[in-house]
């Protein structure tokens, strides 16, 4: 199945949903003077360069261009590598991630498994001759070492090639220095396994043995001459990866730092600063309780700088828990039914706002990203807005209904604002408050604007987008596709264009489209989040709560409902049509977790609990247990399940056991396996004729609009 060169799916497909071309990750220099960033050099291209936008002068130049430095040889990845591009969702190629010192002179980063630096004043990039394959290379803070881990060991070298040499290898088959469990990398948000002093004259580096796990194996069944990849998957109510960490100087010197593993074994969070000593944020496995730790550097002893805990769960955010400059500490809690931030014991922001993350600590104030809480004057539908919070009080630097975010340093912030009347993102650099400059994006221009509507629904208010045909005149009630992702971490309305982009191509095959964001989703209040403790199954009566009343508003014909989704999304569009037939009448279930069993432990156990102890909790919410396929067993409702069979994250297994589970109970099924496809479908063929198979197996399902 193909299509012409110009259409919505080729042109999404290749462009990656038109995210290549935009300028990302950005590192503002704490003297102000320039900022540097990646990006590639056109909206077809996945090869990102490493760019410096000098503000001084205004001249953006290229400090790093990987086809250069690769003498346009072909990229060539780890398979550790290809593991750390899964956990982080990248599928770009060329410099996909990078680090720099503290003075933002000197950048390090990875290609074909060797080690780059680049002088970011001069603009000269080189290769340092090391062992590779090399992993995560990091500067130290002074500039004048570099940290990087081959085949689990961590090794230093000079920033001019000299001394290279092993800090930490493996000591046993297993295990590893210097990167991040997979648990900690897919669900905690922490991508890293070391962490610079800020002396640079020692590290504090994370020891992973993985001999608990139980191994799994990732087959390619269309290559049946290839040996299957053996991955340790901590399944909920398994044993996790053995986590430690020690402190080692460049001398060798290694000293073990020591808390309470065995009460506490998540190392969630590591943060080390000029402003106080390293900084642990360590979980219980329940995630009720969790500790802010202080390391002595000298003996690896631990104190206790502050204790939480919650009777459902403790979230995990981004950007803390730091020291700001006076040594207090920054973090981000539930208290009052409001998420806010807190400096020291003092919160600083009430239920009016609900914190999302810390983007930067300085001495005058501390930068989040935030939405409208549950106590604010007006509803922001899908808005997220940048604010510097102090003890005087709080200030918005965004101001235009979207979705923005920062990076601060030196007097400079460089704001990145999507909103719903523009393609892509708009990168501004303001210093002091002002604009002063706009970084370029080269992301194509999708060629079609969203015709949404940010609303509510329902007597819970629940977020939605509707979307209708852009040629539609309102003369007939449209059969409807709920999109949804519907969970946690994942927002799908929001107030940006090309979020929408999708949904609007399918409404633009004769479809009203409803995007709901049910309870479960962020970026409302604790408790709309922690609503599906132990019943994931409130988002599927959200979803019909939402529907129901946006048809008494719109033109919706309820006689023809349709849903799709991928992940959380895929398990929700399962759901959907197994427990409610009533309502829906086809699903696309892509990717989805039939039997919360087979998923991870931090993600699962948060929701579920202990399988062993909550085998109850964990039949509700299956899909393929007899109380998954409690539903009549007429109408039989058709249902599409969309798989990778490289899946590492919601693997295979979990699609074909919902498959036999139908089979078994007489339910007529779809079953679309994507070989060699993983949890992220990047390939180009396979997301272009993805989108126009699924079209075409709804239009089968409901009947011609």
């Amino acid at each position: 199945m193909t299509t012409e060169a110009d259409s919505f799916p080729r042109r999404h497909a290749r462009t990656q949903r038109f995210t290549l071309g935009a300028p990302r990750a950005f590192s503002v220099a704490p003297d102000g003077s320039r900022v540097v960033f990646l990006r590639s050099s056109s909206g077809t291209d996945r090869a990102n360069s490493l760019w410096v936008r000098d503000l001084s002068d205004g001249g953006e130049r290229v400090a790093a261009d990987p086809r250069a430095l690769l003498g346009g040889a072909d990229e060539h990845l780890s398979p550790a590598e290809r593991a750390r591009r899964e956990r982080s969702r990248e599928g770009g190629a060329g410099i996909v991630g990078y680090a720099t010192d503290t003075a933002v002179e000197l950048a390090s980063f990875a290609l074909s498994g060797r080690l780059f630096t680049a002088e970011l004043r001069a603009g000269t990039a080189r290769e340092l001759p090391v062992p590779g394959p090399v992993i995560d290379p990091r500067p130290s803070p002074d500039g004048r070492h570099l940290a990087y881990v081959v085949q689990g060991a961590l090794r230093v070298v000079g920033a001019e090639g000299e001394g290279d040499r092993v800090l930490a290898e493996p000591d046993a088959e297993h295990v590893g220095y210097g990167l991040a469990e997979f648990i900690a990398a897919e669900e905690m948000g922490r991508s890293r396994g070391f962490w610079w002093s800020p002396e640079s004259d020692r590290l504090l580096v994370a020891r992973v043995d993985n001999t608990p796990v139980r191994r799994w194996w990732i087959s390619d069944p269309a290559h049946p001459d290839r040996e299957p990849q053996h991955v340790p998957y901590p399944a909920a109510g398994t044993d996790n990866a053995d986590v430690r960490l020690f402190l080692i100087g460049l001398d060798g010197v290694r000293t073990e730092v020591v808390w309470d593993w065995a009460r506490y074994p998540y190392l969630a969070h590591v943060h080390w600063s000029a402003a106080g000593a390293p900084l642990l944020l360590v979980q219980a496995r329940d995630q009720r309780s969790q500790l802010y730790l202080a390391v002595d550097p000298a003996t690896g002893a631990t104190r206790m700088v502050h204790a939480d805990e919650d009777p459902i769960w403790l979230d995990l955010f981004a950007g803390v828990p730091s020291w700001s400059p006076s040594g207090q500490l920054v973090r981000v809690a539930d208290e009052g039914g409001a998420r806010v931030l807190a400096v020291g014991e003092r919160p600083l922001t009430g239920p009016q706002l609900h914190v999302r993350a810390v983007l930067d600590v300085s001495d005058d104030d501390v930068l989040i990203s935030a939405s409208a809480g549950e106590d604010a004057d007006r509803p922001e539908t899908g808005e997220v807005h940048v604010y510097r919070v102090n003890e005087l009080g709080m200030e918005r630097l965004s101001q235009e209904p979207g979705v923005h975010s920062a990076v601060r340093a030196g007097g400079v912030t460089v704001l990145v604002s999507a909103t719903l009347d523009r393609p892509g993102a708009q990168v501004q650099v303001l210093r002091d408050g002002k604009p002063t400059a706009t970084i370029l994006s080269y992301a194509e221009d999708p060629g079609m604007s969203p015709r949404v509507t940010l609303t509510e629904g329902g007597a819970r208010r629940i977020p939605c987008a509707v979307l209708m045909p852009q040629d539609y005149q309102e003369d007939a009630p449209l059969p409807v596709l709920l999109d949804p992702y519907g969970g946690p971490h994942g927002p799908r309305v929001l107030a940006a264009h090309n979020a929408h982009l999708t949904s609007q191509w399918f409404a633009d095959q004769g479809f009203a489209v409803v995007v709901a964001d049910g309870r479960g989703t962020p970026g409302r209040s604790p408790a709309w989040e922690k609503a599906i403790h132990e019943d994931l199954t409130v988002s599927l009566d959200d979803q019909v709560e939402a529907l129901e009343d946006l048809a008494r508003r719109y033109p919706l014909d309820l006689s023809r409902v349709a849903i799709r989704g991928w992940s959380y999304g895929g398990w929700l569009a399962g759901l959907a049509v197994l427990r409610r037939p009533d309502v829906f009448h086809a699903g696309i279930a892509g990717a989805p977790v039939t039997d919360w069993r087979l998923y991870d432990t931090h993600y699962t156990e948060r929701y579920l609990g202990d399988p062993a102890a909550r085998p109850g909790v964990y039949a509700k919410s299956s899909l393929v247990t007899d109380e998954g396929l409690s539903a009549p067993a007429d109408p039989h409702r058709p249902l599409l399940i969309v798989h990778g069979t490289a899946d590492d994250n919601v693997v295979f297994a979990h699609a074909l056991r919902l498959s036999s589970a139908l089979l078994a109970a007489g339910r007529p099924h779809e079953v679309l396996p994507l070989s060699g496809v993983t949890h992220m479908t990047p390939q180009e063929q396979v997301a272009e004729n993805l989108l126009l198979l699924q079209v075409d197996f709804l239009k089968r399902a409901l009947g011609p609009s």
